[in-house]
């Protein structure tokens, strides 16, 4: 049948990935750093994720096509829950361990650092900052400290913002919760962009090596030589590695 379905201009994708958020059928997937249309039958042709892209790649078409089959959807987004469940609930992980960290001994410094009258500054340099939503080229990459960090370290260290998004670059996922590896992606920001130098900041949890891992391997990749770092972050929100 002949009807309005979604066009992705793969030249014109940047990678960024919110067409693919702002899909609520699932029909847009992300592969080798493009957006692609899934299968036919999973897109309805409204185009929710028009809006979405900052790029213009997306269009509606009309074409040859499967007719929209909402419970093909349907049964994606269960398999997409139950798939979720299994890899990041059903398995057991080292670093989903439970820990409570006694800070009684802290309040006082605590009150004295963040008194009511102490303003505190975002050092945020850009937006967004999740690496799944990032483009691979963009302005604010021209000369820039990259920091890639695993999400989890912001929450567990206290001057997260003083110590390392200041004048960085900010880029944060987590290898066990995001899809895939993020190696690929970085290997493009590294290679095709002027970095100047690379702060990878991760947990003391096993899983949390994987946003090390993929950091390493894109630097080797991308056959560019720049100045890079590790910093392991501990449960209780200390430095143990640099």
């Amino acid at each position: 049948m002949i009807r309005k379905i979604v066009h992705i201009d793969e030249e014109k994708c940047t990678g960024c990935g919110l067409c693919a958020a702002a899909c609520h059928e699932n029909a847009i997937i992300m592969q080798n750093g493009k957006a692609h249309l899934l299968r036919d039958d999973f897109c309805d042709g409204f185009g929710d994720c028009l809006p979405a892209c900052p790029a213009g790649a997306i269009t509606i078409e009309e074409r040859e096509s499967e007719a929209y089959n909402p419970s093909a959807v349907e049964k994606r987004k269960v398999e997409l829950q139950q798939e979720a469940f299994h890899n990041h609930v059903g398995q057991h992980c080292p670093g989903s361990a439970l820990h409570t960290f006694n800070r009684a001994e802290q309040e006082e410094d605590i009150k004295d650092s963040y008194s009511k009258n102490a303003e505190i500054h975002s050092e945020l340099m850009q937006w967004p900052v999740q690496i799944k939503l990032l483009p691979v080229e963009a302005p604010f990459y021209n000369n820039a400290n990259l920091l890639v960090a695993a999400d989890c370290t912001a929450y567990a260290y206290a001057a997260f913002h003083r110590d390392f998004i200041h004048k960085h670059i900010t880029l944060i996922g987590c290898p066990k919760l995001d899809d895939g590896d993020y190696t690929e992606k970085l290997t493009q920001i590294i290679a095709n962009n002027e970095i100047k130098s690379l702060t990878v900041v991760r947990m003391e949890v096993p899983c949390c090596g994987g946003i090390e891992r993929a950091c390493i391997n894109a630097l080797k990749a991308s056959g560019k030589f720049i100045p890079w770092k590790v910093v392991v972050i501990s449960r209780d929100g200390h430095i143990v590695e640099d």
